[in-house]
């Protein structure tokens, strides 16, 4: 029952997380697009540098943007805060419960590093904090004034990042920490600089002082960052679907990929919402970065099953009934604890997205799930918790190179039925 009642713990805190992370991304779109619609218009009030005419839901509404602040506070204001912070509350939460108490099954891989589950911890919260520190001194160093040179730096420190952290934690792990680092970045800047900076101009319009515009120029460049990082950030949040992507060999490059992908779609709509000329171009790197990611997961990972499926081929003497038994022998010692009616594994109530591997047909049902998450990345077993080695992972891949064959008895019908 305790267990069944973490796991719904774990899907409710993660259920927070998305509906906090669409209200935050969703008012992040909405103002940006805000901000780059105002036009100049005459009969302005003082202080005032243009405004927008929006139409919704059958009503009409008139805004206005102040470039500073206008010169009579309004009796109440409406801040824009707390679905960030809600986001990063619940991301945290989200970060604890599953891998930080779930580190040896999801962070720790102890064929990339051995960790014990506190250094690893250690690890991952630490880099969050000296991530944000280290990109708010480059936002505040003279690289900050020069917003072009300072996104270049900023890239190709989070592609560093990405490389040193597959060389750390699990490839789950990895991308998961990249995700919770840029989260970080991004609702830090409203904590720490948005949102101080606003109350700081409120509280100089109180007291009758006439606002910095510093103040609201790094407001805006912050922001603006979180726009652009918004759209990689969610690549990471579902890329647990997508096992090509954070554990195939070059995935660190293929997290900077959609770095660029994520900016230059953004860009596109950045630009479109100012009444510019539209940069088509966005879409034609966007699609190239795409090509460019589906060609670098084609490669296996590094110690791949391919380097000895020839050698695991030959040693099966081509009968389909012992190629098959290696790999039903390989499967049932390896993944079936997880995958099965009545997963033996701690902490596991029901088998992982309902995928059970305990008979040989149900092994060779899920045979192209199995040779996308065993032997074209190295997603399962997570964390290689349960040490399959690089010869059982040829075995299956020589296995798949015959056909998935499941032995003379019953090759046929099988076919038949993939047919």
């Amino acid at each position: 029952m305790e267990t069944i009642i973490w796991a719904w713990i774990e899907m409710g805190v993660r259920w927070l997380h998305v509906i906090a992370g669409i209200a935050w991304i969703g008012s992040s779109f909405y103002f940006v697009h805000l901000d780059s619609s105002i036009k100049h218009a005459k009969n302005l009030p003082e202080g005032a540098g243009g405004e927008a005419w929006q139409v919704h839901s059958g009503g009409f509404y008139h805004m206005v943007k102040y470039l500073v602040a206008p010169s009579r506070m309004p009796g109440e204001l409406t801040w824009f805060k707390w679905e960030a912070y809600t986001t990063l509350l619940s991301g945290l939460a989200l970060l604890v419960i599953v891998y930080y108490l779930g580190a040896e099954l999801y962070l720790i891989d102890n064929h990339v590093l051995t960790l014990e589950v506190w250094q690893a911890v250690t690890i991952s919260a630490l880099s969050l904090v000296i991530g944000w520190i280290a990109y708010d001194l480059l936002c505040k160093s003279s690289l900050g004034k020069n917003d072009t040179a300072l996104a270049v730096v900023g890239f190709f420190l989070l592609a560093a990042l990405a490389y040193g952290f597959t060389q750390v934690f699990s490839a789950r792990g990895a991308y998961m920490q990249m995700g919770a680092l840029i989260g970080t970045i991004m609702v830090v800047n409203v904590w720490r600089l948005v949102i101080p900076n606003q109350k700081i101009v409120v509280a100089d319009l109180i007291a009758g002082r006439q606002p910095e515009a510093r103040l609201g120029n790094e407001a805006r460049q912050r922001s603006l960052h979180n726009n652009y990082l918004t759209l990689p950030v969610l690549f990471v949040m579902i890329s647990n679907h997508s096992p090509l992507a954070y554990a195939s060999r070059w995935s660190w490059i293929i997290f900077a990929l959609i770095l660029l992908i994520g900016a230059a779609i953004r860009h596109f709509f950045n630009v479109r919402h100012r009444g510019g000329a539209s940069p088509w171009w966005s879409w034609g790197v966007a699609a190239a970065g795409m090509v460019l990611v589906i060609w670098l997961s084609s490669f296996p990972p590094i110690g791949p099953a391919s380097d000895g499926a020839a050698g695991a081929g030959a040693k099966a003497t081509g009968r389909a009934e012992v190629i098959f038994a290696m790999v039903e022998e390989v499967v049932q010692t390896r993944c079936s604890a997880c995958h099965a009616k009545e997963p033996a594994w701690e902490g596991i109530p029901v088998a992982p997205k309902g995928v059970m591997l305990e008979t040989a047909a149900q092994i060779r049902a899920q045979a192209g799930r199995i040779a996308l998450n065993a032997v074209w990345s190295h997603a399962m077993p997570p964390g290689n918790i349960t040490e399959m080695e690089p010869a059982e992972r040829a075995a299956i891949a020589a296995w798949l190179d015959a056909g998935a064959p499941a032995g003379s008895a019953t090759t046929g019908s099988a076919t038949k039925g993939r047919n």
